[in-house]
């Protein structure tokens, strides 16, 4: 209907959506919803295609990122490209963003690559958004205002642990890993191999990957329903700078399991599975061989029959107790590795368990998944009072709808898509640090999607 009085039209806005993965489906209806027009660009259309579909305001392309010039064209038409596509490919959608003067959110890291972009996003006058997810994202929305908070009543913060956990919901669990694929189980298995760095008692401390899980000890949410392990991951040294925390003399960010989930890891480590290395007898044949053959191949066992299998790794692992190897071994026996069932070959040992993994602990029709986030501040107060404050953010999955993890990365992104469109960020190469920032996501995805973080004071 024509609008009369005076009043005007309003040109819609226009987004590029890059990526293929389960977060982009949130994103895309978000911004649909409030009146984007979006199009959705994938290696493949068919990709593009079935994200699209239903999706009024939508449109569907096939795109080459690498492709320079027909990126150049795509990004041209958008007045936001949203790059959820493999982080290594984020920089050249800044710089085809830099060319053609077009604002960019990413919900990755702010990348080395993308730090020597900087004075050209500046020279542009675009605005770089970056890390509004959900870890990173809603953690640091949430960690800014506590910190922000104690600062100005003349506080300090003393420790900061973050923990997250994605998880399946505890119903969904029974499983040797309580662990559940809505994405790569290779990806999944590589990051227990990254070092973690972080600061405990004023001192820096370094853990390999080979010893990640060696560390992992069960962690008290308050939620006792909860039986969590947690360990540190990636580098936790420079949240010291970034949160503007220079006063805290320990400061861990690390990821929530189910417990049992380290050893049963640091079995399938030593047995030799997370090998990256090509194998004769993996390689893809039309005739696979049985799994309790590549399980001796993998371990060098004399033969394949279970109890050699079982000699055999515990010659290379060692059990803390009875009941340990016997739950590990049964956990092993659910997988499959003792069984006369054929491979799934993918080349390397790796890659030949992840097939088999993500085939047997993929996520139900009727079942959720659960995202456990919780920050735990060590605070001191002007008046030299210690108190003890959690963050928590406890989220279940809807099996009709969005997965929690889908969900909570996906909104933030849009909510900060809308925001950058507004013209409410800023300019320049951004992340979620200030309060300034933080103030207005934080209180949108609280007020208009609930999306929020329960604060306690627990001692």
């Amino acid at each position: 209907m024509q609008k009369i009085f005076g009043s005007k039209s309003v040109t819609p806005k226009k987004a590029l959506l890059l990526g293929a993965g389960f977060v982009v489906k949130p994103t895309l209806t978000f911004l649909t919803e409030n009146d984007v027009e979006v199009t959705v660009a994938c290696r493949t259309l068919e990709s593009a295609q079935k994200l699209c579909k239903d999706v009024k305001g939508a449109k569907a392309i096939s795109l080459d990122v690498q492709n320079e010039q027909a990126l150049d064209a795509e990004v041209e038409k958008a007045d936001v490209a949203i790059s959820l596509i493999p982080y290594t490919f984020h920089p050249l959608v800044i710089k085809s963003a830099i060319r053609k003067k077009v604002n960019v959110v990413t919900t990755s890291y702010t990348s080395p690559a993308m730090v020597e972009l900087e004075k050209d996003i500046q020279e542009a006058g675009i605005t770089v958004m970056n890390e509004i997810g959900l870890d990173p994202g809603i953690d640091h929305l949430y960690a800014v205002k506590t910190i922000d908070e104690v600062h100005k009543a003349g506080g300090k913060i003393k420790s900061f642990l973050s923990y997250c956990g994605g998880l399946p919901a505890p119903e969904a669990s029974a499983n040797p890993l309580g662990y559940k694929f809505s994405w790569s189980a290779r990806g999944m298995l590589l990051a227990l191999g990254n070092t973690a760095k972080f600061l405990k008692d004023g001192k820096t401390e370094e853990i390999p990957g080979s010893e990640l899980m060696s560390v992992a000890k069960p962690y008290s949410t308050g939620y006792t329903g909860f039986a969590f392990v947690a360990y540190p991951n990636r580098d936790s040294t420079p949240f010291k700078e970034k949160y503007s925390i220079p006063e805290a003399s320990t400061i861990i960010r690390g990821t929530l399991r189910y417990a049992g989930f380290p050893e049963m890891i640091r079995c399938v480590v030593n047995m030799g599975f997370l090998s990256q290395n090509t194998q004769e007898f993996l390689k893809p044949s039309p005739n696979p061989i049985t799994w309790k053959e590549t399980t001796a191949k993998i371990l060098g066992a004399t033969s394949s029959s279970e109890q050699d299998l079982t000699w055999a790794i515990s010659s290379r692992h060692s059990f803390a107790n009875t009941d340990e190897k016997n739950r590990i071994m049964a956990g092993l026996r659910w997988i499959g590795l003792f069984s006369s069932e054929p491979i799934i070959p993918r080349s390397t040992p790796l890659d030949t368990l992840c097939a088999t993994l993500e085939k047997k602990m993929a996520y139900g029709d009727e079942e959720r998944d659960l995202v456990f986030l919780q920050h735990k501040f060590e605070i001191e107060h002007a008046d030299g009072k210690n108190e003890t404050r959690t963050s928590t953010l406890c989220e279940y999955g809807d099996p009709k709808g969005y997965s929690a993890m889908a969900k909570l990365v996906g909104i933030p992104c849009g909510v900060a898509v809308m925001q950058v469109l507004a013209g409410k960020l800023g300019k320049g190469l951004l992340a979620p640090y200030t309060p300034e920032i933080c103030d207005p996501l934080r209180h949108e995805l609280r007020e208009k999607y609930g999306i929020d973080m329960v604060e306690q004071t627990v001692a």
